[in-house]
């Protein structure tokens, strides 16, 4: 058995049904029924009119077994080291305890503390020692002041 197609609607034409047209330049056209051939006469597109084949084709309707959902990539999270830290010392500095990190910022206060105290000595140690006479910013560069 022959089974045709209907080349407007692309829907099966069986044996002894449907209409067979031939134009002026001897090209046959089968269609399935009337409304398929009326509707090729007018010059509609097949592609516009919502129950054919070739506009389900077009628009993914009834595509049922080969749809499969694509996988959408997870983001993973990467931790790395950065300029001043490589990723160990990152790693044990979030995993130590409240009382060692406190324990550790306290010596870090005192340490600053003693250096900016002595700092701080040494500066006026060195101030009592200089006797250059003061000369202001305008005098040094050849202003009226200090000539």
């Amino acid at each position: 058995m022959r089974v045709d197609r209907c080349d407007f609607s692309g829907y099966k034409v069986y044996p002894s049904r449907g209409k067979v047209y031939v134009r002026g330049d001897s090209k046959t056209f089968r269609f399935l029924n009337h409304k398929s051939e009326s509707l090729f006469l007018q010059r509609k597109n097949p592609r516009k009119i919502a129950w054919t084949q070739v506009y389900r084709r077009m628009h993914k309707k009834g595509i049922t077994e080969e749809v499969a959902k694509k996988r959408s990539r997870k983001n993973v999270k990467v931790q790395r080291g950065i300029v001043g830290a490589d990723l160990a010392s990152i790693l044990a500095k979030r995993t130590a305890k409240p009382e060692v990190r406190a324990a550790a910022r306290a010596a870090a206060i005192t340490k600053a503390k003693t250096e900016k105290r002595d700092k701080e000595t040494s500066k006026a140690a060195n101030k009592g020692q200089s006797n250059v006479p003061k000369v202001s910013k305008q005098a040094m560069k050849g202003g009226k002041g200090g000539r």
